[in-house]
């Protein structure tokens, strides 16, 4: 939520500036991870689908195209066509189904790959090591709390859950 020209809150609106020090850190941590993805699809030349559908296939595995496009959220049309982009820049192949002789598997190539892990890993292990810095009962606080704002986010970002007392 963004103040207003005048710096002034939307009527109405609730006023985050009170917000605890730690919820507006995860704030900006959610604004940086949006920044390095960013940096990312620009280092491997693709767009926003096209990083999610990279990135569901590196954690992953080989994807069908149907189920490529449920997890990324998108029609089975705009997923070929992210697939396009991607075979057409070597990021990925299509392969026959191992199984299944009427469908394809998408599979990422080892180079993409290997340039997505170069900038991702040590960003991930340098977060991790960041705990190094706190005792294991303080370690286990902050993963409490982690395990709860994602399971409450978790709850808001899918509205046909069923409804849970706050």
């Amino acid at each position: 939520m963004q103040p207003t020209e005048s710096g002034a809150v939307e009527a109405g609106m609730p006023d985050f500036a009170t917000a605890r020090r730690a919820t507006a850190l995860l704030r900006e941590f959610t604004e940086l991870t949006e920044q390095f993805e960013r940096s990312v699809a620009l280092e491997l030349e693709v767009n926003p689908t096209d990083l999610q559908a990279m990135e569901n296939l590196l954690m992953s595995g080989p994807l069908g195209a149907s189920e490529l496009a449920r997890r990324v959220g998108i029609s089975a049309g705009a997923a070929t066509t992210s697939i396009d982009r991607l075979v057409a820049l070597g990021h990925v192949t299509r392969q026959p189904h191992p199984t299944d002789r009427r469908s394809i598997l998408v599979v990422p190539q080892q180079t993409s790959r290997d340039r997505a892990m170069s900038r991702l890993v040590p960003m991930i292990m340098g977060i991790d090591a960041e705990l190094d810095a706190f005792t294991p009962d303080e370690q286990q606080a902050i993963t409490r709390y982690l395990q709860q704002v994602v399971d409450r986010l978790r709850r808001h970002a899918d509205p046909s859950a069923p409804a849970q007392a706050e």
